[in-house]
């Protein structure tokens, strides 16, 4: 039998995380959205929590508890989408700005040797994909990576990179042979400060103001050898490009949550108005006998469930240890497309309220349309949708 309801673990991450976004983060979301690049010195609290990080190993000799044939877990990922949905009914671009919590943190946490989680695990990392000539396809891009001697050296140029100014260090994809393709794309962390690595510039955008967004252009920099993620060797196709890619089965669940909690917080707030207005919802009514404002509620709300019930599936699915690639993108393809539709459907609902600069209404209408773009757009989404549903490969289906 499939249950649907949250557990009372669930309910109490919920409680407390609705706590702090309504008393810390609503607060302060119209300030960091007017003075962007400000960066928001609330968010100093979190930077002793770890929020990207692995489960440690088993030291040898060290049994694992038995658990029960056939049980379930409620782990770390379905708790994180619930969290997130919380924090970004708060607001989505101080989510954004989270020290630590980086997309370079998870390819980091997913790739990284001992060693190398040693060194960087704790440090704010901002992941370095996308360039001018190479946006959805990652595995066109052109930033070059040459071994001499102990060191690699990178050039290339990337851009709209998140927390470009507030990390302190970048995993930055380049390739180190052309000719191999995408198996010769790897990713490599370089700390701020490296002779060759500049931050060019900081973008200004329509929506997540609260979040930095900028560009790298590397120069000949210089690192050391063993600050490449996996193996250098080519062969190794679990590591390097396909490893990396395999972190955003990770982070599209993710994505869609911030979409989730966006969208619930402009439908709270079109119920709240819809009501003040004297209508009363009612889902007991004949659907034939309700107005155009009520029909178009329910079905956001219906949409809004669809929403979060692909985005569950997917994050259990992988604290279950099972293959969500098509759940993953599937979840985010819903989110972030029907996200950004039902928060323009509120805005309009609401009528001048929706403009206007008296409620949040119109700046969740600009931040949750990044949740269609990044890691992935909506419509590359339904491309690994349709491959996985089809059996084609990326060749076969472009």
């Amino acid at each position: 039998m499939i249950n649907l309801e949250m557990t009372q673990k669930m309910m109490d991450v919920r409680s407390g995380m609705n706590n702090m976004a309504t008393s810390m983060l609503r607060p302060i979301s119209r300030h960091y959205d007017e003075h962007e690049h400000e960066y928001p010195q609330e968010l100093d609290m979190f930077r002793s929590i770890k929020i990207m990080s692995r489960p440690k190993k088993k030291k040898e000799g060290e049994e694992a508890k038995p658990e029960k044939p056939g049980a379930k877990k409620l782990g770390a990922n379905l708790s994180m989408v619930i969290v997130i949905e919380e924090m970004c009914w708060g607001d989505l671009g101080l989510l954004l700005s989270l020290p630590n919590a980086g997309l370079g943190n998870a390819a980091i946490a997913a790739v990284a040797t001992d060693e190398q989680m040693e060194r960087f695990g704790e440090k704010w990392a901002s992941m370095a994909i996308t360039e001018p000539g190479s946006g959805s396809d990652s595995g066109s891009i052109t930033a070059r990576a040459t071994l001499e001697g102990d060191e690699w050296v990178l050039n290339g140029e990337k851009i709209f990179v998140t927390c470009a100014e507030r990390a302190e260090v970048a995993v930055i994809w380049a390739t180190v042979d052309r000719s191999a393709g995408k198996a010769g794309i790897k990713s490599f962390v370089v700390e701020k400060g490296r002779p060759g690595f500049k931050l060019e510039k900081l973008e200004h955008k329509l929506g997540v103001r609260a979040s930095d967004t900028g560009t790298y252009v590397l120069d000949d920099c210089r690192i050391p050898k063993d600050n490449i993620l996996g193996s250098a060797e080519i062969k190794q196709s679990t590591e390097g490009f396909k490893g990396a890619m395999k972190t955003f089965d990770n982070t599209r669940p993710l994505v869609a949550s911030m979409a989730l909690g966006v969208t619930r917080a402009a439908l709270d707030l079109t119920r709240e108005k819809i009501e003040e207005s004297g209508i009363q919802l009612d889902y007991e009514k004949n659907p034939n006998n309700i107005s155009a404002t009520e029909k178009e509620f329910y079905l956001m709300e219906a949409h809004l469930e669809a929403m979060r019930l692909l985005t569950w599936r997917a994050a259990w699915m992988m604290d279950n240890g099972e293959f969500n690639n098509l759940e993953a993108s599937m979840s985010k393809a819903k989110a972030g497309r029907y996200g950004t539709l039902i928060v323009q459907k509120c805005c309009e609902l609401l009528g001048p309220l929706g403009f206007s600069c008296e409620n949040l209404a119109e700046k969740w209408m600009r931040d949750v349309k990044i949740t269609d773009i990044f890691e992935g757009t909506g419509q590359i989404q339904h491309l690994i949708v349709a491959r996985n549903v089809l059996g084609y490969s990326s060749k076969q289906l472009k």
